[in-house]
């Protein structure tokens, strides 16, 4: 008898692997501490059209597959329908064997669908039929896709300015939704027109009037204030780099005026505003006992003439290569010195700062919070087995495994829930693998109770979320 590719044991290697995860994270709620849902399509509880609509828009990973395999740009953000888009996908599909989207694929189909096919362009039209009779029903809705995967916590990622309506009206007993804080377009001041539209609009959403630097910082704090009413327990912040550049109040008083007024500041003077406005946010987190997300090293929109037609995160970043060790060890050595230092989840994009990032997490600790400076789950390019394996093992050597506070989908995609389930396979075969092999001890009594706060417990616990489902 043939068995389907996602089948019980997938990823399991050893007979302790499929029994650490049969046991002990399968049924494990999950915990998304960060991602870039639609908090409005989850409090109406939207319905999705159909397939491509539910799977295919505005996910760059399967467009950068697309366009490496020459795909014209009308299948993938162009005017082709829906179903032709469907269609190409699946034609593409068999070409990305070895690459995490294979993976992923068929893992989602498996779980949502209950397809065991592999997708191609002959299995395309019954997935497509498949997929659109189920989403038409109440029961595929944006709101029961979550509870089908066991969602408990989801965390969307939200503007400084955004007016949370969306996080207000949502009620439910199964779920929590709760935004995060992220101000990165109140530091973009190498965009004076851009900068001065967006101060605009942060004065009208604070009610404060912003005429210096000062005020301006006045009002970021009440948008702060905001989100912490609304249950917000973490900010985020997306860096090409970190930032550290000493500076004066005076100097920042000068630096806003000068954007204000129009023009660009220099890139030293811009980096000075940077790291003021990091300090700030960080500063503001450790009061409210959030925690400080810093997703480092993006190097963003690097097809100039695919990012003016598309826009950003349309599937054109890559991973870059600045310095990060010194600035964020003394970023974060000043914020401690203060007493100031928050929670702090440090995500690198290159995996040549696995172990930069693993060893400056235990530059910093407090008597009471395990792990506090926290090196986080592989992100974005390394969202995948080797990747997640790699970031694993580099915490595993140079800080303490059992502090980790879990995976994240970090996905656009109500689909992409799977991705966690992939990360405890993969957590699950490690573990098991090197029981059997004598590297740590074949006890599953103490693994399986590791697997079950690196998977869900420890976030729990860091976070302090609160109104959690039963």
């Amino acid at each position: 008898m043939k068995t389907s590719f996602i089948h019980d044991d997938f990823l399991l290697q050893t007979e302790t692997a499929k029994r650490l995860y049969h046991s002990y994270a399968k049924h494990l709620p999950i915990v998304d501490y960060h991602c870039h849902l639609s908090p409005e399509l989850i409090a109406k509880d939207s319905q999705f059209r159909n397939l491509t609509h539910a799977w295919l828009d505005g996910d760059h990973y399967k467009w950068r597959a697309m366009r490496a395999l020459g795909v014209d740009e009308n299948y993938i953000t162009g005017d082709a329908s829906d179903y032709e888009k469907f269609k190409m996908w699946a034609k593409v599909v068999p070409h990305t064997l070895k690459n995490p989207l294979y993976h992923w694929t068929h893992l989602e189909l498996k779980r949502y669908f209950g397809v065991d096919s592999l997708l191609n362009e002959h299995t395309a039209d019954e997935i497509w039929h498949k997929a659109n009779t189920l989403l038409a029903t109440p029961a595929y809705s944006a709101f029961s896709l979550l509870k089908k995967m066991n969602v408990h916590v989801v965390c969307s990622t939200d503007d400084a300015i955004d007016t949370l309506e969306h996080h207000a009206a949502f009620k439910s007993s199964d779920m929590v939704l709760y935004p995060t804080f992220r101000p990165d377009n109140a530091m973009k001041v190498e965009n004076p027109e851009a900068f001065r539209s967006y101060v605009s609009r942060l004065e009208e959403v604070s009610n404060v009037k912003i005429s210096s630097y000062a005020t301006f910082v006045i009002a970021l704090k009440q948008r702060h204030d905001f989100f912490d009413k609304l249950g917000c327990r973490a900010s985020d912040h997306g860096l090409e780099e970190p930032y550290a550049e000493d500076y004066t109040e005076a100097e920042l008083e000068a630096i806003f005026s000068k954007v204000m007024q129009g023009e660009a500041p220099t890139l030293s003077e811009q980096n000075q505003f940077k790291s003021a406005l990091m300090y700030l946010f960080a500063v503001l987190d450790a009061e409210k006992g959030w925690a400080f997300q810093m997703h480092i090293g993006a190097l963003r929109n690097n097809n100039t003439r695919a990012f003016r037609e598309l826009g950003p995160d349309s599937g054109f970043d890559a991973m870059g290569d600045v310095e990060i060790a010194r600035p964020l060890s003394k970023f974060l050595d000043q914020l401690n010195l203060a007493g100031k230092l928050p929670k702090t989840i440090l995500y690198n994009l290159n995996s040549n700062d696995n172990e930069v990032m693993a060893t400056i997490s235990g530059h910093f600790y407090e008597s009471g919070v395990p792990g506090k400076v926290q090196h986080g789950p592989g992100w974005w390019f390394h969202d995948q087995k080797e990747g997640m394996e790699q970031q694993l093992q580099s915490l595993a050597n140079f800080s303490v495994l059992s502090n980790f506070v879990g995976m994240v989908t970090d996905s656009r995609s109500f689909l992409s829930y799977p991705r966690h389930e992939y990360f405890r396979r993969i957590l699950c075969n490690m573990i098991g693998n090197d029981a059997e092999n004598g590297i740590v001890p074949a006890d599953e009594d103490m693994l399986g109770e590791l697997i079950e706060k690196m998977c869900y417990k420890n976030a729990i616990d860091y976070f302090q979320y609160a109104n959690l489902p039963e």
